[in-house]
């Protein structure tokens, strides 16, 4: 499985961004999509999860203000995120899990939130 992630950037507090990850490959193994997130000095934290039968798990930290979603086909998945706070600053990964039992990853995207 490939992945190709897109999204982040520097945003002002309580602005938003939009982040999208396509998988390619042996899509058909796909069980779960998610997004995660690391913050300097920071363990790696899940921000988000979807599986394929579209149940979703949030981090307690991002409920309210961030949404995950997929596309019908199963392949992309989305991460709307708003209302961001400093504390969301952090780099940003796409990960996708198998019904083999392997993790992909995607290339991590920064976000900066600053004024």
């Amino acid at each position: 499985v490939q992945l190709q992630a897109s999204g982040g950037g520097l945003v002002q507090p309580g602005g938003s961004l939009r982040f999208s990850c396509a998988a390619s490959g042996n899509i058909g193994s796909i069980n779960v999509m998610g997004w995660y997130r690391q913050a300097a000095g920071k363990h790696r934290e899940l921000v988000a999860d979807i599986t394929k039968i579209d149940t979703t798990d949030y981090a307690d930290s991002v409920k309210g203000r961030f949404t995950i979603s997929r596309d019908n086909t199963g392949t992309t998945v989305y991460l709307q995120t708003n209302s961001l706070k400093p504390e969301d600053t952090a780099v940003y990964f796409c990960k996708v899990g198998t019904n083999f039992g392997r993790d992909y990853w995607g290339h991590g995207t920064l976000v900066t939130v600053s004024s």
